[in-house]
This record gives structure tokens, C-alpha cells and sequence, in this order.
């Protein structure tokens, strides 16, 4: 791959993120041919063929007790667009998941950064273990976004700087902050899937609580929307049950 020249790039400036669900081998009939199996043998396969809906209980049951095995015989690959240190904290989640970085030594990166909207909290008030988010001021949200801006063009400067004098790509990049943004395709299934929207998003039904950054939440809230459509029995179970992986 070639890359850009970077003086026909013009840093650009984001608050969002982006999922695509690449591909998927995922349903909840794929929970009941797998948790049946332990009982009817050979004969479990006879549920790819039925609705899963008659099964439903099963289904609830398995996620209350925590028979977890049964929701791993599944696939679900994303592509997803945010900044890096978002990306540091996703990989924090090893079980179960599976993942692929655009790098920097083997391209030149893109000047895209973030920067939070004005619906982003930004003022944490209290102590460590017991704090939250409030809303910033006028004030303080034009004085993050002019010094995130001033910094990341600082940055790309300095990175372009070192790439036009010869500086390999995995040394310039050195100098480029965290807010720059990364693709990544990342694997999982559904019962991996479900320990990180279990940490890593906010929800009424959860009975434990989670205190994810918004951020990584965003990208959580997402991939959540496309699973459950894929699999909605087991999606209703899990929130059902508190949203706590089995």
C-alpha cells in the first residue's frame, strides 16, 4: 500500500464512533443444538431446522444458572472506527476474542482526531471508586476542543516532519497522540460478547454496576444493537437475567 502524501491531507476532527458487523455465523438456535447435545446426542441437529422461539426457556434457563458454554458456538466479526485509547482499553478483553490493528509501521496515518461533543460529560467530581461525570461550561468545553485541536495538529506535524526526512513509520509515529483514530476488526461470540457489554456499557436492567468511559461505551452500545438482532432470545435472556455473562 502507498501512502497519501500527507500535504493533500487535511486533518479532519470527530466525536463519533463507527461498527459494521462484517460477518456473522450467529443464532440462537446455535445455544440450543449445543446445549441439547448433552442429552440427545446426534439428535440435537434436529434444532437447526426448528424455530427457536419454542425452545426460549431453555434458553432463559441456561443464562440464569450460567450454563455459559452453549453461547460460545457462534460468530460475530466487526469493523470498527475510534480513537486508540479506546481500542487500549477493548484489548484489555483477551477471552474469547480476536483481533487485527491497522498499524503504523506499515502505513502512514490518517489525520483524524477526537474530539468530544458537547453531550460528552466533562468534569469528574469526587474521589476515586465513588465519582461521576458532570457537564462541563461553555468555557470548558471550547478549551478542550481549541487544545486537543492545537495539540493533534502539533503532533501530526512533527509525525509528518519525520516521514518526509526518512524516519521509518514505526519510529515518527511515536509522537502522535492517543486521540488519533484506529481501525480494527474484532471477533468474538456471543457469550465473550456479553462479559464486555456487561463491563463496559450502562444499563437499567444490569444488577451490576459498571462505570465504563463513554467512549468505549459508544462502541459497546453499538455492537450491542447488532447482536441483538441476530440473536433476540438470547439477547432478552440477558437482560432478563441482569446482564451479567454466564
Amino acid at each position: 500500500m502507498s501512502d497519501t502524501p500527507a500535504e493533500n491531507v487535511k486533518p479532519s476532527f470527530r466525536s463519533d464512533v463507527t461498527v459494521e458487523l462484517v460477518k456473522h455465523t450467529a443464532g440462537d438456535s446455535d445455544v440450543l443444538w449445543a446445549a441439547r447435545v448433552s442429552t440427545a446426542g446426534e439428535q440435537s441437529l434436529d434444532e437447526l431446522s426448528k424455530d427457536p422461539e419454542r425452545s426460549k426457556g431453555l434458553i432463559n434457563y441456561l443464562m440464569r444458572d450460567r450454563h455459559g458454554s452453549p453461547f460460545e458456538h457462534n460468530s460475530m466479526t466487526f469493523f470498527i472506527s475510534a480513537p486508540i485509547f479506546v481500542f487500549r482499553e477493548f484489548m484489555r478483553h483477551r477471552v474469547g476474542w480476536s483481533y487485527n490493528e491497522e498499524s503504523g509501521r506499515y502505513r502512514r496515518l490518517e489525520p483524524v482526531f477526537y474530539i468530544p461533543d458537547e453531550e460528552r460529560k466533562l468534569v469528574q467530581e469526587g474521589r476515586p471508586g465513588k465519582y461521576v461525570f458532570v457537564e462541563g461550561t461553555r468555557a470548558q468545553q471550547e478549551l478542550t476542543g481549541r487544545v486537543m485541536e492545537d495539540a493533534y495538529l502539533h503532533a501530526y506535524e512533527a509525525y509528518h516532519e519525520m516521514l518526509e526526512a526518512g524516519v521509518a513509520r514505526e519510529v515518527a509515529r511515536a509522537v502522535l497522540p492517543v486521540g488519533l483514530y484506529s481501525s480494527m476488526y474484532a471477533t468474538c461470540n456471543a457469550r465473550s460478547l456479553m462479559h464486555f457489554l456487561g463491563l463496559r456499557t450502562q444499563h437499567e436492567d444490569a444488577t451490576v454496576p459498571s462505570f465504563p468511559q463513554r467512549e468505549i461505551e459508544m462502541v459497546g452500545e453499538k455492537m450491542e444493537q447488532h447482536w441483538a438482532k441476530l440473536m433476540p432470545l438470547t439477547y432478552a435472556a440477558f437482560n432478563a437475567n441482569g446482564r451479567v455473562a454466564p
